[in-house]
């Protein structure tokens, strides 16, 4: 049966309200929903002059959404789905996953800063705009001549701060730049090799959340997406959850596929922030997600 009416809740930044309309659209289109977008603004979206590795409790783009899905407010909520925590609240449920963008890093750099080879090709003294700990630590392994600095905001504030000359270059998720057509022509472009440069677990995947009881809106919602990303969400995201931690976690996670084996690749950061020692790496192939996700969680915590 097709519900009357379907209420999506964003956030209010572009990229979120892209990522919403990008589902209202296939509802409305290939689904005959009615659809309408409530924005909503989240405790990330609030406080947005602190880096995430300051920010006290996990679900920070996510919690206030989750609360209004709970109280019948709106009927699902669209993620980017590496925002969204590997653990659900009591009464929710992640109802579908799909729609992967690229997944690779973009590096933007002035072009006074840029300098020739190496993943990551920022002159020596150069500062990189990031306050992901994941990427900070990866940055310090593959080049340790550059300094880091906390950048938050929405991406096109990001990509401006970086015109305006606080940084020498950033580093963003390609998804978010393609997806909202922004023109980095001004910039030098450098795509970070996701082999290299590991990106955040599940990241350019959207994550469609629901209530776990509410068969109405899952009747529609569990046909979008597809099983691939689903898997590959379900690796990325299920070695996440073995650390019982959030976006702060410096854990950078690929998978891949080839016929019906699986490819699960992983650095983990050794050391904190301003003080990073170097990169665990791991990777491991198999055909079950449990058994991969397990090896890799234990090589990655085990002691050399």
């Amino acid at each position: 049966m097709i519900p009357d009416k379907l209420t999506i809740g964003s956030r209010g930044s572009d990229l979120a309200l892209y990522q919403a309309n990008f589902i209202r659209n296939i509802l409305v289109n290939e689904h005959g929903c009615d659809v309408e977008i409530k924005i909503i603004k989240t405790t990330g979206d609030k406080i947005d002059y602190i880096s995430f590795d300051k920010m006290e409790g996990k679900g920070f783009f996510t919690k206030e959404l989750e609360e209004a899905l709970l109280s019948e407010k709106i009927d699902l909520a669209v993620h980017s789905l590496k925002d969204l925590m590997t653990s659900q609240p009591d009464g929710l449920k992640l109802g579908a996953a799909g729609y992967r963008a690229d997944r690779r890093e973009m590096l933007l750099v002035n072009r006074e800063s840029l300098t020739n080879g190496g993943v990551i090709p920022v002159k020596p003294g150069g500062v990189i705009g990031t306050s992901s700990n994941r990427r900070k630590c990866q940055i310090a392994y593959l080049n340790p001549e550059v300094t880091m600095k906390d950048l938050r905001g929405n991406v096109p504030t990001r990509i401006q701060k970086l015109r305006d000359g606080m940084y020498d270059a950033i580093i963003i998720a390609s998804a978010g730049v393609n997806r909202l057509e922004l023109d980095v022509s001004d910039l030098e472009v450098v795509l970070l090799d996701a082999e290299k440069f590991l990106p955040a677990p599940a990241q350019g995947i959207l994550g469609i959340q629901i209530r776990d009881n509410d068969d109405r809106v899952e009747s529609i919602i569990s046909g979008l997406g597809s099983r691939k990303e689903l898997m590959a969400a379900s690796l990325e995201r299920g070695l996440l959850a073995k650390f019982d931690s959030g976006c702060s976690l410096p854990l950078g996670v690929i998978s891949d596929f080839t016929d019906n084996r699986m490819t699960l690749k992983a650095v983990l950061g050794i050391g904190e922030p301003g003080h990073w020692q170097g990169l665990k790496k791991v990777e491991v192939e198999g055909t079950e997600v449990d058994r991969m996700v397990d090896e890799a969680f234990v090589a990655l915590n085990c002691r050399e």
